[in-house]
């Protein structure tokens, strides 16, 4: 273990009341309610907290909400892993002493659109609306899979294949009382759904949703000195990395430079080989970033992901299980899912998860932000020292 790692600690850990359809909830009300539940879930008080960070609001409308005087502030905000990079932020000033107790908020009305005023076509002046919306990309939808296009022609990965990432998290889904769907499906069931952007078929889709979660962090030390309702989950390792703003810019359709950058440092930092992971959460917007996560954080070769997953190592029984609460594609997706990647992660150390993966004692959650423009890593653990 290197630097700040296992120095700081996850004490609190919890979402927004409710999940899904939430009409009568803002996003700064959602991130209200996941703040007051994860402080609840600490055992502490709004008193206790003198750091706040979030994303999709300002952390100073989030501290005078909710009546806090932060003594640190973290408005990073890089899509939806954003929250691996506060968790990371937030490690390091806690061992630098820059605070003492961080609380990390997301909150979104990604169905509901509350306060939204609906779609727009964004910046014009980035440098996405200038070099690829005049080319007749709409969305996430027509746009994160492009390099999937080259993936699999460079290595042969089906449809079938494909489409067994979101039968896979059905899975996990259908034993998670939360999860936004819970039926089983087959490839075929995939494969019969609508085509919405080809090669991604409406169910390789992630869902839209209303809803956030937080996370209360403290130093290790800290932690043994005061009751705390559940365990301790420790930051063992954390990476951030960014690529390119643009899709068609990544230096390789096949594979996330982000990713592997953010992970390598995560790994590093935390001192263990991925033989050691118990536990994996990757981000999964849409199906093939279950792939690109495997391949890309050293956990199979290139070209191997397919298969590896069609053979069920991530299924229910399975030598890796992955996005246990069902994932984006089956869980729940607000538009930035990274916080709750990470809140099953700290379920599962915490041994408290729906579909509760046996003897985890180390986690790894891996974000993406924009279409692989960003990446974070966590590498968290239960176990202390």
């Amino acid at each position: 273990m290197t630097g700040a790692s296992g120095k700081v600690a996850i004490v609190g850990a919890a979402e927004t009341t409710r999940l899904g359809v939430i009409p009568d909830m803002s996003a700064i009300a959602l991130h209200a309610d996941a703040a007051r539940n994860a402080i609840a879930d600490a055992g502490l008080t709004n008193g206790d907290i003198d750091g706040v960070a979030c994303a999709g609001q300002s952390p100073v409308a989030v501290a005078h909400y909710l009546g806090i005087t932060p003594r640190y502030l973290d408005g990073t905000s890089v899509g939806g892993t954003s929250f691996m990079l506060h968790v990371r932020h937030a490690t390091a000033a806690i061992a630098a002493g820059m605070c003492d107790v961080v609380l990390v908020t997301h909150g979104e009305s990604g169905k509901s659109r509350v306060g939204a005023g609906g779609f727009r076509g964004g910046d014009v002046a980035s440098l996405q609306a200038q070099f690829e919306a005049p080319y007749g990309p709409t969305g996430a939808p027509s746009m994160f899979p492009i390099g999937v296009l080259r993936y699999m022609k460079e290595y042969a990965l089906t449809h079938e294949q494909l489409a067994t990432v979101a039968v896979v998290q059905r899975q996990w889904a259908s034993q998670n009382p939360r999860a936004m769907m819970r039926d089983l499906i087959t490839v075929d069931d995939v494969l019969s759904s609508r085509l919405v952007a080809y090669p991604m078929h409406l169910l390789e889709c992630c869902l839209v949703t209303d809803g956030g979660g937080a996370l209360v962090l403290m130093s290790a030390d800290r932690a043994k000195d005061v009751e705390l309702p559940h365990p301790p989950v420790y930051v063992l390792g954390t990476g951030e990395s960014s690529e390119t703003p643009m899709v068609s810019q990544m230096e390789d359709f096949t594979t996330s430079k982000s990713f592997r950058v953010s992970s390598e440092k995560a790994f590093a930092e935390a001192g263990i080989k991925r033989s050691e992971v118990d536990h994996l959460m990757v981000y999964d917007a849409f199906a093939h970033l279950p792939i690109y996560g495997l391949e890309a954080l050293g956990f199979v070769g290139p070209g191997e992901a397919g298969a590896f997953i069609e053979e069920g190592n991530t299924a229910p029984g399975g030598s890796l299980p992955m996005n246990t609460n069902g994932g984006g594609l089956s869980y729940t997706h607000t538009g930035m899912y990274g916080m709750f990647a990470i809140q099953e992660s700290v379920r599962q150390l915490r041994g408290t998860a729906r579909a509760q993966v046996p003897n985890v004692k180390i986690s790894v959650a891996q974000g993406v932000g924009g279409m692989f423009a960003a990446a974070g890593t966590l590498v968290l653990t239960n176990q202390e020292g």
